[in-house]
């Protein structure tokens, strides 16, 4: 079943220094075992002379891959805190890559926990975070008189306008959450007295910004 979803918005890197020691964490969006494999690799070989690079990806809207790496460190104290990290934001189809070089000071097991959960958390927030959400495409045709009415309208709804387009009449393309297509056409119908063309498009999923600290209690 295709649903809505979160993943991070872009890919991205953020450095943390904990005891002498610096943690990086580099993380992008993924789709397959594949991608998650390629993008280890290429951090890997940017930070060849690392002590760790660690690292947990997650695939598929419900979780069903999900790998972690300690890499070298004690286990359970990096890979599973970066895939943890992950998880509890709520993101899909991401790989996070935590690079550690050693500052000489010990951090124990509480520590490293921390800090490579903390700095999948960061980049995280550094790279931000989306909503992927599957919507109709909708073509609306109407007259130039109605165009002002109509486009309030859309507008004071946060409507999804993809393109207008004016020929002969004002064609304006906009996207709607599936469960809302029906109720949509109906006010759309009432509003200009169905003096209006509507045409159903393809289904795709459309990103909208999200901001999990305020709205993943919410989701």
């Amino acid at each position: 079943m295709k649903n809505d979803y979160l993943t991070i918005k872009k890919t991205g890197s953020n450095e943390l220094e904990i005891k002498k020691s610096r943690f990086i964490c580099n993380i992008a969006r993924i789709d397959s075992e594949e991608d998650a494999t390629k993008f280890i690799n290429e951090v890997k070989a940017d930070n060849k002379k690392a002590t760790h690079n660690c690292y947990a990806y997650v695939i598929g809207q419900d979780d069903h891959v999900q790998r972690a790496s300690d890499n070298g460190e004690p286990s359970g104290t990096a890979g599973v805190p970066i895939l943890d990290a992950i998880k509890m934001i709520g993101i899909h189809n991401t790989v996070a890559v935590v690079t550690r070089y050693f500052g000489g000071i010990k951090l124990g097991a509480g520590g490293l926990i921390r800090a490579y959960s903390n700095a999948t958390t960061k980049a995280i927030e550094k790279a931000g975070v989306i909503k992927k959400v599957l919507q109709t495409e909708i073509k609306l045709s109407i007259n130039y008189a109605l165009f002002d009415q109509l486009n309030y309208h859309l507008k004071e709804n946060n409507v999804n306008i993809i393109d207008t387009q004016y020929t002969d009449k004002v064609t304006i393309i906009i996207s709607i959450d599936n469960n809302e297509v029906d109720e949509f056409k109906q006010k759309v119908i009432n509003l200009l007295n169905d003096n209006v063309t509507m045409v159903n498009g393809n289904e795709k999923y459309f990103e909208i910004d999200f901001n999990p600290y305020e709205d993943i209690k919410k989701d």
